[in-house]
């Protein structure tokens, strides 16, 4: 497939392949969703740096180079912006486990971010690519599992019941803004937990 700059990008996947480096392919799918969403003046949303601070670095071939950095701070998710005036923030995921989605790839820290950002009025869900399809789950139902159970993982069949998937496409990669409209934005979002 050949994007504006005639940059090629291949975003087609086949079962039974290996993929090195998933969440990369999730995330370039994101970020290239995302620049066109700001081309198009649809919606500000940008993929957060992990803040770090720098202890050491050297000159290799004029170009500074940090050789020994550390984690200022605990991340929130991946991603945050404004779209049609609220509040967004979410995380992307993939796992090639193909019957449920390990729950330690979500930290402590991000669970209480995403209870803050329902809390104060804002979207905040998951993306997630499992079995080669990409479902985006609420915020409210990924705590809703958290709350009621005790598994170190949300059964597939639960992404599958309470996810909306998300189609591939051209332009955007991955409208995952359509669904934002028909959960949040055409319909008032309840706080979970009030």
């Amino acid at each position: 497939m050949m994007y504006p700059n005639n940059i090629k990008k291949e975003y087609h996947k086949k079962e039974n392949t290996y993929y090195g480096n998933r969440g990369m392919d999730l995330e370039a799918l994101l970020n290239d969703t995302n620049n066109y969403y700001v081309e198009k003046d649809k919606a500000l949303i940008y993929k957060k740096p992990t803040p770090i601070g720098v202890i050491d670095v050297a000159y290799e071939n004029h170009k500074k180079m940090i050789k020994k950095a550390y984690f200022k701070t605990h991340s929130t998710l991946d991603y945050n912006g404004i779209y049609k005036g609220k509040y967004v923030d979410f995380e992307a995921k993939e796992t090639k486990n193909r019957t449920a989605f390990p729950l330690g790839n979500i930290h402590p820290h991000q669970i209480n971010h995403i209870r803050s950002v329902i809390r104060h009025g804002g979207i905040t869900f998951l993306i997630i690519l499992m079995n080669n399809i990409v479902y985006l789950l609420k915020g409210s139902d990924f705590l809703e599992f958290i709350d009621h159970n005790t598994r170190k993982s949300i059964p597939y069949d639960y992404i599958k019941d309470k996810g909306y998937i998300i189609k591939y496409g051209y332009n955007p990669a991955l409208d995952y803004l359509s669904t934002v409209d028909e959960l949040y934005i055409n319909k008032k979002e309840e706080i979970y937990g009030n």
